[in-house]
């Protein structure tokens, strides 16, 4: 779909990266710029680390989000660094970057900078608080934005502490957000022939989907407390302990409780006015819970999936990872895959959801090796081997000498 769109990749760690490989995923060639030596961060975060036969190691984490993209490290606080990175630009469709604002105009590399040299340049500018107000020069990592902009507030039992989402989602969601915004800039470009400079912060992608939490203090002027598995605006819609585990149980409507109810053989809470619509079931949560909670207890969580399947009612069990990936509908639809690499052998993956005509869209290539493909973009820009061999002897470029990819 985006075959033939060039995309330089200047993120690290989540926000940034998850949005780029969307994008190679949907088939842009991208290039992550890292640091020799290091590379991102996320290279580092581990336990659990994937080893190559030869020792090298790279975390789960780093994996998890730089899938189809070819690797350049580059040193852009040199001289030389900073004109190679506009010669790149100046070709690109796409620059994605991560730095606290200010930073990169320090080496000539910001969008004013950039987008000069290249109109057609779509910039994107990712941060923890954005471009402009008073906490622009603040750095944002998902857990504290979790935290500051609402989240945590709502998350965890009633009651209790508040607790962070298990997955980093401040940061998934501005990736998303990022991705989406690239493209509609890029269908722009095509009316206008300009790119765009676009400025995605996870604090706001935060606020933004605070979605119908935000709306309901927003309309109610209450603020919202925590529920833990439950749901604010809907009953009964959370996970309930069974005789060996635990399922989510998750009535949409008035016809689902009905038939919740028969299938349960709770004919009394079909029955009783506290209970006759949504609205009165969240009224009454605490008590509808109770009575549904020591009924589900007396069976297995098999038991009562087939019970609730065979009424039509919406409910799953709460399963744990090693569950999730022997799945069979993950089975099915190939969400786990593997890819081959020169030096890590196979490396897991889990894939892009998205099938397009019935095929699904993964890019082809595994997350690179720190400066992978340092060479090979480098002889694509015109530079010989004596002149690539001079630049990684100063320290300009540096990374991998496997074989690529």
């Amino acid at each position: 779909m985006l075959n033939g769109l060039r995309v330089l990749d200047l993120s690290r760690i989540l926000a940034g990266p998850w949005c780029t490989q969307l994008l190679a995923d949907y088939g842009a060639d991208v290039l992550k710029i890292e640091k020799p030596g290091s590379g991102d961060d996320t290279r580092h975060w581990g336990p659990p680390f994937l080893c190559g036969a030869d020792g090298d190691a790279v975390a789960a984490y780093f994996l998890c989000c730089n899938r189809g993209k070819r690797s350049l490290a580059l040193d852009f606080t040199t001289r030389d660094g900073q004109d190679i990175l506009r010669r790149l630009a100046a070709d690109a469709d796409v620059l994605v970057e991560n730095f606290l604002p200010g930073t990169l105009a320090r080496y000539g590399l910001n969008a004013d900078s950039l987008c000069a040299l290249n109109p057609g340049l779509v910039y994107c500018s990712i941060t923890g608080f954005g471009q402009d107000g008073p906490n622009a020069s603040r750095a944002g990592y998902d857990a504290m934005i979790q935290a500051e902009a609402g989240l945590m507030s709502l998350t965890g039992a009633a009651g209790g502490e508040p607790m962070k989402v298990g997955i980093a989602v401040s940061d998934l969601m501005c990736g998303m957000y990022a991705s989406s915004a690239i493209l509609a800039a890029l269908h722009e470009r095509t009316r206008t022939g300009r790119g765009s400079r676009l400025d995605l912060a996870l604090f706001d992608c935060q606020v933004a989907w605070l979605a119908n939490q935000g709306m309901n203090y927003l309309v109610g002027g209450e603020v919202p407390s925590r529920h833990g598995s439950a749901h604010p605006n809907i009953a009964p819609y959370q996970a309930f302990a069974t005789a060996d585990g635990h399922l989510m149980l998750a009535v949409g409507n008035d016809d689902q409780f009905r038939r919740f109810c028969a299938a349960a053989a709770l004919p009394e809470l079909a029955g009783d006015a506290r209970f006759s619509s949504n609205a009165a079931r969240v009224a009454a949560r605490d008590a509808l819970s109770d009575a549904i909670g020591a009924r589900l207890a007396v069976a297995t969580t098999q038991e009562w999936l087939d019970r609730l399947a065979a009424a039509g009612v919406p409910a799953g069990p709460v399963n744990d990872l090693a569950a999730v990936f022997a799945h069979s509908q993950v089975h099915a639809r190939g969400l786990h895959v593997e890819q081959p690499h020169p030096r890590w052998g196979s490396v897991p993956q889990i894939a892009n959801p998205l099938r397009r005509d019935a095929q699904p869209q993964l890019a082809p290539l595994p997350p690179p090796a720190l400066g992978e493909h340092s060479d090979t973009v480098l002889a694509e820009l015109g530079f010989d081997a004596a002149a690539r061999a001079d630049l990684r002897a100063r320290g300009v470029i540096g990374g991998s000498t496997v074989a690529e990819s």
